[in-house]
């Protein structure tokens, strides 16, 4: 829908160039638009393109998808546009004088007859000119953004374009649309594509099949590979993405490896190609781990164990033979992995191990991927872990770096990492670059839960190397593995269907086949949660985003029923995405640098800053106009966002089980009917149940259940570390 109408007033704006504006059309009816509108000023006539809106709390309103600047044929439109102080040196008074002497022709005055100006009192010569210029430079920043619309863009990306670009920004993208994927961090691959088609560029330009290649290479990192096959990366480029021939493609990555953006190397007995940081990354952290493995710091005199028998009395706990080969292996390699599923005894092992480093007096860190697990060990060893990130010091410098590396390392005689499935090569490598030689690693994790969201597959790649030791739990030993949670587990991990016809409580399946039927038995399950007050977190898990009973469609449902709109309850639309008070929210990237303040008893305790992906919280408040955003994360942390970073955040009615990872919640429900079979597969399953504390209800088909089992197919992911430990200790595949 398109309106012309003149701006009136400018009730808000940001820095991002979203405002709130008053309007008056042709007709003379007053109106509120929103949206992105970094030019518009005062007295200016545009044509906005959109849709009403009915805010739930600010009425009715016009919401701007993008717009453009008209010809202004009003005197009085003109004076508005004169006397907003937009035009630098023209006040009211003067906006007055000229708009009085040339009325509607006033800015064709301004722009190509600036002399005539000299006709009006107090104006001579240089005063036309400044204001001619002045005039000119504003022209010419809202005819480039009109051009950058023309293009393609948004109001939101032209902004960033602009600063980044300057002036010219047009032109340098007419030339080369793609450069726009490594400079703006909102712009892909498609985004670019359809720009450059846009401006006209040839379809197998040189500079379009090499972004397709880097895109193709990106696009398998985002999908957890640190390599591809070089036949696979040159027929996914040119045949599923760009549709131009093969020849070409291959000679453009024979380019992007001589410069050395890509790297190239027979693994296996198969060319691989990688973006030269994942391979430098992979390639060095199987030196750094070989390194730590063959350089253990000698440790003082002591009696192992005795020390477990002490333990054992002081705990009531009697460590089992593969328990008792975890910790003394702790202190006698300089590497070392303990593995296995729920209630094998990982943390019972981890205790033992952080009780005789204190006893001897040896300094340790403890850590793990994510803010909710390092809150998971901290409650289960009743010591103090850190997020990794926190652990290397990221962003001490203010940037995106980490403050603890090869020349600043961590100052400890035992470097401990829990849930070590979900760290990434990256991440990986950032850490074992900040582990001195003489440091022990001890990496604790489940091998059969999914893998990392990021590139790589640290753990499973440095177990199947055959390079460190190893310790593989498979036996249940704590109390809690009575439980129908774990045994069940277990039984899919082996390939059995659950149980699910036991007297046990803890784990439930509600038979509704049909989609709409499962979804809504979990609206109703939830409802009678909330209800009833009961304690313990609910959360509701889905292996996919899209259908019916993806992340996206529980969310909008189970919010419309769980926290409905209401009169005087605050809300704000973000992209497709309604926020209001008491919504739960996830922030979904880490955030060194958000600012909080916790909250006891209503009051401010204490402040801080970093806010970490899966941490969940609650909306609080709303500002008038949505400008603000108040969450109160379920540690007390109280946080404010703006529109900026908006971004971060989703909602967290039901999350994807890959955001669960490293977390644990008192009821899981987990609806599954039909989804992608590289999804509804036996690692998905395993991993939404062990996420568990007390209770799991299943509602769908049990027949989806059983192939989940089944289905030991995913996504396969190509890696290398596991090929850089055997090459160092002179292994196969040399």
């Amino acid at each position: 829908m398109q309106i012309k109408a003149t701006v009136t007033r400018i009730r808000f704006r940001g820095d991002s160039g979203w405002a709130v504006l008053d309007f008056v059309d042709e007709t003379n009816l007053k109106f509120v638009a929103v949206g992105n509108m970094p030019t518009a000023f005062e007295g200016a006539k545009l044509e906005l393109t959109g849709d009403w809106t009915v805010h739930k709390t600010y009425g009715k309103q016009f919401t701007v998808r993008s717009y453009q600047e008209v010809e202004s044929d009003s005197a009085d439109a003109i004076f508005r546009y004169l006397s907003s102080g937009i035009i630098k040196g023209v006040g009211i008074p003067m906006a007055t004088a000229i708009t009085k002497m040339f009325g509607a022709d006033s800015l064709n005055i301004i722009e190509n007859h600036p002399q005539m100006l000299e006709k009006i009192s107090g104006i001579g010569k240089k005063k036309s000119k400044a204001i001619h210029d002045a005039f000119m430079e504003k022209r010419g920043t809202q005819e480039l953004y009109m051009g950058m619309q023309q293009l393609g863009f948004t109001m939101n990306q032209t902004a960033k374009i602009h600063k980044l670009y300057g002036d010219n920004c047009v032109a340098l993208i007419k030339e080369n649309p793609y450069r726009l994927i490594s400079d703006i961090e909102s712009i892909g691959f498609k985004t670019a594509d359809r720009i450059a088609q846009n401006a006209g560029l040839l379809f197998d330009s040189p500079f379009r099949i090499k972004a397709g290649l880097r895109y193709t290479l990106t696009e398998a990192k985002l999908d957890g590979s640190t390599c591809l096959p070089k036949d696979t990366l040159v027929f996914r480029t040119a045949e599923d993405l760009l549709g131009v021939d093969v020849i070409p493609v291959e000679n453009a990555l024979e380019e992007l490896v001589t410069a050395r953006e890509f790297v190239e190397k027979a693994i296996d007995g198969e060319d691989m190609v990688f973006l030269s940081g994942l391979h430098y990354c992979e390639m060095h952290s199987a030196v750094c781990l070989d390194e730590l493995s063959n350089n253990a710091a000698v440790l003082p005199m002591f009696d192992i164990e005795g020390e477990m028998a002490r333990l054992e009395s002081k705990f009531g706990a009697e460590l089992a033979p593969a328990q008792r080969r975890a910790v003394k292996q702790a202190f006698e390699d300089g590497v070392l992995v303990i593995t296995g599923g729920p209630g094998t005894g990982k943390t019972t092992i981890l205790r033992f191990i952080i009780e005789i480093m204190e006893q001897i007096g040896l300094k340790y860190e403890l850590a793990a991927p994510t803010g909710r697990a390092a809150k998971r060990i901290t409650d289960a060893t009743g010591r103090e872990a850190r997020t990794i990130h926190r652990l290397l010091e990221y962003g001490v410098f203010g940037d995106e770096s980490f403050g603890r590396d090869e020349n600043e390392p961590l100052e400890a005689d035992a470097v401990i990492i829990d849930e070590m499935s979900m760290v990434d090569v990256t991440l990986f490598h950032a850490l074992l670059k900040a582990v001195p030689c003489g440091t022990r690693l001890i990496m604790v994790g489940d091998f059969d839960q999914l893998p990392p969201v990021g590139a790589g597959s640290v753990l499973r790649d440095v177990i199947m190397s055959d390079t460190v030791p190893v310790i593989r739990l498979t036996d249940i030993y704590r109390q809690a593995g009575r439980s129908m949670i774990v045994l069940n587990a277990h039984r899919i991990n082996r390939g059995m269907n659950p149980v699910v016809d036991s007297n046990e409580s803890d784990f439930t399946f509600i038979s509704r086949p049909g989609m709409e039927d499962a979804l809504e038995c979990v609206v109703k399950l939830c409802s009678e949660h909330a209800e009833n007050g009961s304690d313990g977190e609910l959360q509701v898990l889905a292996p996919m985003k899209a259908n019916v009973l993806g992340v996206n469609n529980l969310n909008s449902v189970l919010q419309a029923a769980l926290n409905p709109p209401g009169e005087g309850k605050a809300e704000t639309k973000f992209g497709e995405v309604v926020y209001r008070v008491g919504d739960r929210v996830m922030q979904t990237r880490n955030n060194y640098r958000m600012e909080w303040t916790r909250t006891k008893r209503g009051e401010a305790d204490s402040d801080g800053t970093g806010v970490f992906n899966g941490d969940i919280g609650t909306v609080m408040k709303i500002s008038p106009g949505g400008a603000v955003i108040s969450i109160l994360f379920d540690d007390e942390r109280l946080a404010e966002y703006d529109r900026s970073n908006l971004e971060e955040i989703e909602l967290a009615y039901a999350i994807s089980v890959h955001k669960s990872q490293g977390s644990e919640f008192s009821t899981v429900i987990l609806p599954l009917v039909y989804g992608p079979p590289m999804l509804m597969n036996r690692n998905i399953l395993y991993t939404a149940v062990t996420r568990a504390r007390s209770r799991v209800i299943i509602v769908g088909s049990a027949k989806c259940v059983e192939g989940m089992v089944r289905n030991t197919s995913g996504m396969k992911r190509y890696s290398a570390l596991g090929f850089f430990l055997r090459q160092l200790k002179g292994k196969d595949g040399v």
